[in-house]
């Protein structure tokens, strides 16, 4: 189905009939001259094969393109399946107190923001991100959203916190993305008791929807809920969570504001998280390496219907057509109309 930004423009295709009917009339005078003349040799003065049905060929070219100029004049939109990349992206940053650490310098938690910073400032206007904040609880710190000076801002403001708790944040990252992609509910008063939320239904094995998590830590689970109860959630959603693991998998101890603290990367958890939604692991040991894995980020190409202005598609077709008829007429008849 085809929509006009200017239909008043399309008034002017009644020229096109008008056009014809002079057309034919110039042939028929043409006709009835040769008819006239002919008796004293003038139709045969050029010699060779009377041109036939192809003499038209130039008229009916620049006929069709002038058509399609007139419609290009009305500004026609269309629905257009466009391939772009779009979806949503959820950082969620464990803020524990060991992100304070030196070992990757300034620290965890600066060389992180450092990264995801560099990540959103290249991210299409079609991808939302938001921010998640995690420790030994979750809390949004920026829902979706492609403002991109409203996530670096979010960014900006995390500090290193108390324990750990990645369950929450999967949660909370899911919890954003619902909220981002569900409908708006009319703000209706009623005296009615709301009905509970139900439990999305699973979505069929190999479903992915164009929202991810990035999930970043340097320690241990230390908090409920069960991470891979919420991973789980994850992948009945369609939701692919990238984990990024900072630290050493056999522990460490690191020197956070004066104080010495033991942290162990648990490794296999991140790896399992990844698995479980058909996402992927990374570890980071160095600023660089945490530069280098956003950049491997899988993105989510989508094909989504969009009414698109086809103006130039008209306007170039009707130059093509002029184009062809004046080429057709200079070569076969040595003359352009």
């Amino acid at each position: 189905m085809m929509d006009f930004l200017w239909p008043g423009m399309l008034y002017s295709l009644v020229f096109v009939p008008v056009l014809v009917l002079l057309y034919v009339r110039l042939q028929r005078r043409r006709k009835q001259m040769a008819e006239a003349y002919g008796g004293f040799g003038f139709a045969q003065a050029g010699g060779g094969r009377p041109p036939g049905m192809r003499r038209h060929v130039p008229a009916l070219l620049f006929l069709t393109g002038l058509t399609a100029l007139f419609i290009a004049m009305a500004r026609p939109e269309t629905v257009v399946n466009l391939p772009r990349i779009e979806g949503i992206v959820m950082l969620a940053f464990d803020v524990s107190g060991s992100m304070a650490a030196d070992d990757i310098p300034p620290s965890r938690m600066e060389a992180a923001k450092a990264a995801a910073r560099d990540f959103v400032d290249r991210q299409p206007a079609t991808v939302q991100v938001g921010v998640i904040a995690f420790s030994d609880s979750g809390f949004s710190v920026q829902p979706p959203t492609n403002e991109k000076e409203t996530v670096l801002a979010a960014i900006e403001r995390l500090k290193p916190e108390r324990g750990t708790s990645i369950g929450n944040g999967i949660l909370m990252s899911l919890s954003a993305i619902e909220t981002r992609t569900k409908p708006e509910p009319p703000s209706l008063y009623t005296n009615l008791t709301p009905a509970p939320t139900p439990t999305p239904t699973p979505v069929p094995s190999g479903t992915y929807s164009p929202a991810v998590i990035v999930l970043l830590t340097d320690g241990e689970n230390t908090a409920n809920p069960d991470p891979l109860a919420a991973a789980q959630a994850a992948a009945d959603r369609g939701v692919r969570i990238y984990t990024i693991g900072i630290g050493s998998p056999t522990g460490a101890l690191l020197n956070v504001e004066g104080f010495t603290i033991h942290t162990r990367l648990n490794e296999p958890l991140l790896q399992q998280i990844s698995l479980m939604t058909n996402g992927a692991y990374f570890n980071a040991e160095s600023a660089e390496e945490l530069q280098e894995i956003y950049d491997n980020l899988e993105r989510q190409l989508v094909i989504r219907p969009e009414k698109t202005e086809i103006t130039s598609l008209l306007a170039g077709a009707s130059i093509f057509f002029f184009l062809t008829g004046g080429l057709y007429s200079l070569f076969w008849f040595s003359r352009v109309p």
